[in-house]
């Protein structure tokens, strides 16, 4: 049984993934509605970071493949 997705949907879902968590970092309150609920920006934006990082490491192992394949 094959994976369903390939090297580059994942990508996308990394990339989307890190934009969604950096917008919400910025826009959200760090009082999510409830008093006893905290969002931490820190980590939020630690966490998109990290998405980026990956999303970073799937293009460049993209322009390997493309590269090798020339």
């Amino acid at each position: 049984m094959a994976f369903p997705m390939g090297f580059q949907e994942i990508s996308l879902l990394l990339a989307f993934t890190a934009i969604v968590l950096l917008i919400t970092s910025e826009v959200l309150s760090p009082r999510y509605g409830k008093v006893n609920i905290f969002v931490s920006k820190r980590r939020l934006r630690a966490s998109s970071l990290v998405f980026s990082a990956f999303f970073l490491v799937t293009v460049a192992v993209n322009l390997f493949q493309i590269i090798l394949n020339l």
